[in-house]
């Protein structure tokens, strides 16, 4: 039976030849070769078939290749030679264009497979060696040259290079990245050279949960995926009943064989899978993970989208938004600041040195940090104090009016305010504050355009910072001073109204609303607990690709509809043609092949479903890594 059933494809091909071998004696009126050849072709072409219905039958399922093996089996026995020839050829040949297009359909994900890499160049002894990746531990030195792909998730300690993230994020643009940057499995460097302290290898790689998250995905079955699976449980049954009793009525044996062709549910039976599989595919390559047909059909359903600010709304990380210069050259007085800075580990020293990029022209010594008021250091002999408002005053540096009215300004701003005295003097007050994400309002309009009606922002931060954020967002509904149990308690209070939500968190205090939300959406530079417990992942972080992933649930549940729709629309046409005459088991079987291929070629629309699946703005965000 396995030897059989591996080498169909064979056992059709050699029907198909014996179909030709038949034609060939036709011409030169060799009947009786004719007649044998048919025969052989039935015989040939039945018996895959039938070892698939008795695997079927073993399980107490009466499946498609039952209904076509008695179909066949009849032919033979009425002596219709051609219909059984005929029908197991197209049935065979069906079953292998269904392979071919459904492997197309697979392609975005076996993609992923394939490039995972298989060795590693290990530093032993201070050289690179070529060593199995299951060799490879956590903390081990990898050497990643141009044209090499990394294997392993890792942080950057000598070198620097492009590096092509599209496997991972599915960003075409490539990554400048240097020593203390992450790098991660999958990627491919485009110049240079760069060793890599490991930090994941194997499964536990960003690339490698892609994969295994996508895989999975496969498995789980859409409500409409279970529809089909219940329709077909009972159908089968009824066309199989359906034919005897008509045999029994009618004494037509020909008629009842044409009934259970015509009956066949295939085209019912594919098409909505394969658009599961190709929605699922399209959005792996774009950076997105839906995990499963399930996901897909109830985030189609979505009406309200709660998002989490720190990290979902804004970029997570502060920044100097504004820079307020009082006395003197605002540029030297910055690198100034900045070459302190760059020696203090601190989340607003980080800001202000990544907005300036400071130079090496200043000798810094001295450096004191005063826990809780900020910095103190001697630039090039010159006395630098970098802090706030109780440290100036500790000092005893004089702080005007206008700089008061200023700070204020600045604090009712929701920005974090880092005063800069040099020589005794105040130069700069600098601001800074996390930003909102730049496409997040260009967003929030379209998913309103898309039938998200209501968009509700809670946040573990004050009512006044939410607030502030919300207004650049343009979202009405804020609620702040959350706990997580409260944004859990909030979601439920919504579900109980009748409202289906999806969550839009990156953080472990999220996990509990991923969770509880019909839908959870997790940001790609979140925690680890928040991509585990999503049911959406934005790979890049992208807010852009938020859009694009409700887009996509939408038009590959449409497409699911639509493939039903063709499916019972060519039963019921072909029972109408046998109602009225002109259909016969060998062009119904024709016809269904067709309809099967039709609802396939439907489902690879979703591959290339849009300009704006793949118009996406460059913006450079990293997956988070775990040191």
């Amino acid at each position: 039976m396995r030897f059989i059933t591996k080498y169909k494809n064979i056992f059709a091909l050699i029907n198909g030849l014996l179909l030709i071998l038949a034609g060939i004696f036709k011409l030169i009126n060799l009947n009786i070769g004719t007649e044998w050849a048919l025969i052989i072709a039935g015989i040939v072409g039945v018996v895959p078939i039938g070892m698939q219905a008795i695997s079927a039958l073993k399980i107490k399922v009466i499946s498609i290749d039952v209904l076509v093996t008695i179909a066949v089996i009849g032919a033979i026995l009425i002596n219709e030679p051609v219909e059984a020839a005929v029908v197991t050829f197209l049935f065979l040949f069906g079953n292998y264009l269904e392979q071919k297009t459904l492997a197309k359909t697979r392609s975005a994900i076996k993609e992923l497979a394939k490039i995972t890499p298989k060795t590693a160049l290990k530093i032993v002894d201070q050289q690179p060696q070529i060593v199995e990746i299951d060799e490879v531990e956590i903390g081990d030195q990898i050497q990643v040259n141009a044209g090499m792909q990394a294997p392993v998730d890792g942080e950057i300690l000598y070198g620097d290079g492009y590096f092509n993230e599209s496997a991972v994020t599915g960003e075409s643009k490539f990554m400048n990245k240097s020593i203390g940057d992450s790098v991660f499995a999958g990627t491919s460097l485009e110049n240079g050279s760069v060793i890599v302290k490991t930090g994941r290898v194997g499964e536990d790689t960003v690339f490698g949960k892609i994969v295994e998250l996508v895989e999975d995905a496969q498995d789980d079955k859409s409500t409409q995926e279970q529809f089909i699976d219940h329709f077909s449980k009972y159908y089968t049954p009824i066309i199989l009943l359906l034919a005897i009793v008509v045999g029994l009525i009618t004494r037509n044996l020909q008629l009842a064989i044409t009934i259970l062709v015509l009956g066949c549910p295939g085209a019912l039976v594919i098409g909505v899978p394969v658009s599961n599989v190709a929605g699922i595919g399209r959005g792996a390559k774009q950076g997105v993970l839906i995990k499963g047909g399930q996901v897909m059909s109830t985030f189609k359903k979505v009406d309200t989208m709660i998002f989490d600010k720190t990290g979902t709304l804004t970029v997570g990380r502060p920044a100097v938004t504004t820079v307020v210069n009082f006395n003197g050259e605002q540029k030297v007085a910055l690198e100034m600041v900045a070459a302190v800075e760059q020696k203090v580990s601190h989340p607003l020293a980080d800001a202000i040195v990544k907005f300036v990029a400071p130079t090496t022209d200043f000798m810094v010594n001295e450096l004191m940090v005063i826990k809780g008021r900020g910095v103190a250091a001697n630039v090039n002999k010159v006395k630098v104090l970098i802090g706030n408002q109780a440290m100036m005053r500790e000092q005893q540096i004089n702080v005007s009016e206008v700089m008061e009215k200023q700070l204020d300004n600045l604090s009712q701003n929701n920005q974090t305010v880092v005063i800069v005295a040099i020589d005794g003097v105040v130069r700069l007050i600098i601001g800074i504050k996390d930003v909102i994400r730049p496409e997040v309002a260009e967003s929030l309009i379209k998913l309103r355009k898309l039938g998200i009606k209501r968009m509700v922002m809670l946040t573990g931060d004050t009512q006044i910072s939410g607030e502030i954020i919300a207004k650049e967002a343009r979202i009405d509904e804020i609620h702040g001073n959350l706990l997580p149990a409260d944004k859990a308690e909030f979601i439920k209070q919504l579900q109980a109204n009748g409202h289906k939500v999806a969550f839009v968190g990156d953080g472990i205090n999220d996990s509990p609303s991923l969770k509880i939300a019909e839908i959870g959406i997790a940001m790609g530079n979140g925690t680890d607990v928040a991509i585990e417990t999503s049911d959406v992942v934005l790979l890049k972080s992208d807010f852009g690709k938020l859009v694009e992933s409700y887009r996509l649930s939408q038009r590959t549940v449409r497409n699911m509809y639509e493939n039903i729709g063709i499916a019972l629309g060519t039963v019921l046409l072909l029972f109408i043609g046998l109602w009225l005459g002109f259909i016969y088991m060998a062009s119904g079987m024709l016809i269904h092949e067709i309809s099967i291929l039709i609802v396939v070629v439907n489902a690879m629309r979703l591959l290339s479903v849009s300009k704006n699946l793949t118009d996406i703005n460059y913006l450079s965000t990293k997956i988070k890594y775990n040191k």
